[in-house]
């Protein structure tokens, strides 16, 4: 299974499936259907003849249960879903990925192909729990596409398992690949009702080995617009309204101590993730994230606080706020029915990777899934360095995610009463 995952997740990492969340059309990008037409080919290939792709780009299949009338827990099994995305990250350019293989990794710093970029131990404290691994990253001049690439793999390597061990017993088993999960919209399309699942799961998780993740962020978008009037700068006293000023004036008084790169575990953010500006017009995007929903009303406030200090600074630029939601804190919907992630914690147990619960200072599907009525908490996968040209992949801790979805199936069907 080994050299399968290795070249199905190369296979896979090669073929450009990029989002864009300047697009209005589903799927974002045209090409996100290039590996999404390729998973239902070998779907297919597979003998999983009902797997079948979307105009949206959302791939389903459905592995049947093989329980017999023999069995005590016969029509009593809930199915189970598996979701992970296609596409990966607009923030690192996925054009030309050429994977590169560890076999057997020794330690160290890892120098990625002829560029100057160093996956480090410094800034990686997990490679040391890495040796001996086979380790899988870019030569420097893209993403890797681990996130989630890796999750995609391990559930059709895991499909591909259900169907070659016929003594393998489990209940009706669910598989959706999504696109846009990167830009907020991978679950815009999703079929919930037909997927009819009690619990799903997300492969969308990273490293350490054994994390799992029942926590994220609830998000919102803020953009600010700002508008001023250009005018050749010969002439321009007392005409010009120099809007990136303005912009730069409301940058400068964001909260340092509110910043992804001083704040860790529960802590909140306020994120100015991308600007564009002229004289004439500007716009900034920023990402909110606080676990406490109502944490966000805070932030919002925050924001208006400042616009309310630089608008006199600025009186002749206009200067508008939306703001808008994208996804919530998962973790009270799925204490409701914690049933799934008993199961999971159980799962992992029996594939030995010590499992423990941690929050996610992100967003999944999942996040978007349980709100909208289907318990999805998120499973490790063993990539690292996501959105970035220091991406790595251990294919050995993705053979104990593959581990913990067919103890975790497998459980299901023995707890069925």
């Amino acid at each position: 299974m080994k050299q399968d995952l290795i070249n199905r997740f190369v296979r896979y990492a090669r073929i450009d499936t990029q989002s864009n969340p300047e697009s209005t059309t589903i799927p974002s990008t045209q090409k996100q259907f290039d590996l999404s037409n390729l998973l239902v080919k070998e779907l297919h290939e597979m003998g999983i003849a009902n797997a079948y792709i979307t105009d949206e780009c959302y791939v389903y299949a459905h592995i049947v249960s093989n329980l017999t009338a023999n069995h005590h827990n016969f029509g009593k099994v809930s199915a189970v879903g598996f979701v992970a995305h296609v596409d990966t990250a607009p923030d690192t350019t996925a054009t030309g990925c050429n994977p590169q293989i560890i076999e057997s990794y020794k330690g160290g710093n890892i120098k990625l192909g002829d560029t100057d970029i160093i996956i480090t131990e410094a800034e990686n404290i997990h490679l040391k729990d890495c040796i001996g691994h086979t380790l899988i990253h870019t030569d420097g001049t893209t993403l890797l596409g681990s996130d989630d690439k890796s999750g995609v793999a391990s559930i059709m390597q895991f499909a591909k398992y259900c169907q070659e061990n016929s003594d393998y017993l489990h209940g009706d088993i669910k598989i959706c690949f999504t696109p846009d999960e990167e830009i907020g919209r991978g679950a815009d399309k999703f079929d919930i009702k037909s997927f009819n699942c009690e619990y799903a799961y997300t492969i969308d998780g990273g490293l350490p080995m054994g994390e799992l993740n029942k926590e994220t962020f609830s998000a919102d978008m803020a953009v600010i617009k700002l508008t001023g009037r250009d005018i050749h700068p010969g002439s321009a006293k007392d005409i010009m309204v120099n809007s990136m000023r303005a912009l730069a004036d409301i940058i400068v008084r964001l909260p340092r101590n509110m910043a992804p790169e001083t704040t860790d575990g529960y802590e909140p953010f306020i994120h100015p993730h991308h600007a564009e500006s002229t004289i004439q017009n500007s716009q900034l995007v920023l990402i909110l994230r606080d676990f406490d929903t109502k944490g966000l009303d805070k932030q919002h406030e925050i924001l208006r606080s400042i616009i309310a200090e630089v608008q006199p600074l600025n009186p002749n630029c206009k200067i508008e706020m939306t703001i808008t939601k994208q996804y919530r804190n998962m973790f009270d919907k799925l204490m409701e029915n914690p049933k799934g992630c008993d199961y999971l914690f159980e799962a992992a147990e029996r594939a030995g990777v010590n499992p423990f619960w941690s929050p996610i200072r992100g967003g999944t599907d999942g996040s978007r899934l349980t709100e909208m009525g289907l318990p999805t908490p998120n499973i490790f996968t063993g990539g690292q360095n996501f959105h970035s040209k220091t991406e790595w992949l251990s294919i050995d801790v993705l053979l104990k995610t593959i581990e913990t979805m067919k103890n975790l199936c497998a459980i299901w069907a023995e707890k069925a009463v």
